[in-house]
């Protein structure tokens, strides 16, 4: 039954199909079913819809950067400090109550809400693509199943390393003293795939490129933590004064009161999407280059580095 429906009702996404079911919204023949149903010639379907009720997700002014539209979607450069979607404590100021003021809509129904397909934490920088029906939504969400959706980001770590580049590959798991967090879990837990390559090195920290086999929540900030090079200024993964506590007194200056006084949120920036459009079939890739802070902050570790080496 499930298989039925998600061919046969193609804007319904897989989840929302899944839970008509096991809501028991589905009929065959004047009898609820499992998603096990099979569906032979013959049968009557009967599918349930709830009314939806309007949520209180209000359209807001916000200033967006779009680096592409078109009638079925957009790619949109989200900066740090901006929640991807609303969630308790963030009801305002989210990237999904900008996207309804610039569609056009005054408030987002539970089911109407603008398509994000794939999220970016709070701290993190850089590219999404956000689907403007359910239609083109399914089609991006099944790319990203499928991992054929190119994702490279670029981050400031902790530390140097031995290999200029790896592959991290880890079960993730909700972290068991803190359900805020993720860890590396030794049995149960999802797969994570991230690789790293080394761009440059530095005193104390290094520059990274690194793509995503999955998506996971908070994956490469976990992956990095694990291998022990935290994100820089990350404070939730060990980024941040955890990390400059073994430093000399003058290098532990610099860092707290010049750059961590500074940098608000940690150094990870989605810099490259690219994805075929559900609808046209043109590969389409944008690339955008980490924001003005966080350059800076290269520019200053590059000196530094420079400074010691003339040392």
């Amino acid at each position: 039954m499930d298989r039925f429906l998600t061919q046969a009702l193609p804007a319904i996404s897989r989840s929302k199909v899944h839970s008509l079911i096991e809501d028991g919204l589905v009929y065959v023949n004047g009898q609820s079913v499992r998603k096990s149903w099979r569906v032979t010639g013959g049968d009557a379907v009967e599918i349930l819809f709830r009314p939806q009720e309007p949520s209180d997700i209000l359209a807001e002014d916000i200033k967006l950067d779009i680096h592409y539209e078109d009638e079925h979607l957009l790619v949109v450069n989200k900066p740090a400090g901006m929640v991807t979607h609303p969630a308790h404590g963030n009801f305002s100021g989210t990237l999904v109550n900008a996207l309804l003021h610039h569609l056009g809509q005054t408030t987002g129904k539970d089911n109407l809400r603008p398509g994000i397909v794939h999220r970016l934490d709070k701290g993190t920088s850089g590219l999404l693509v956000v689907a403007k029906d359910e239609r083109v939504h399914r089609k991006l969400t099944d790319q990203f199943s499928n991992r054929t959706v190119e994702r490279e980001y670029r981050s400031v770590v902790w530390g140097k390393f031995r290999q200029t580049e790896d592959t991290i590959e880890t079960l993730l798991a909700r972290h068991p003293g803190d359900r805020t967090r993720y860890a590396v879990a030794k049995r149960e837990g999802k797969v994570a795939i991230t690789t790293y390559r080394v761009l440059e090195s530095y005193v104390d920290t290094s520059y990274l490129s690194l793509k995503l086999g999955t998506g996971r929540t908070h994956q490469i900030r976990v992956h990095l933590e694990h291998i022990g090079h935290p994100v820089f200024g990350d404070s939730t993964y060990g980024g941040r004064l955890k990390r400059v506590g073994h430093l000399s007194g003058v290098r532990k200056k610099w860092y707290t009161d010049f750059f961590l006084l500074d940098v608000e949120h940690f150094l990870l920036h989605a810099r490259t999407l690219g994805f075929v459009h559900p609808v046209t079939g043109d590969t389409l890739r944008f690339a955008v280059e980490p924001p003005e802070l966080f350059s800076k902050v290269l520019e200053l570790l590059k000196k530094d580095a420079m400074l010691e080496l003339d040392k």
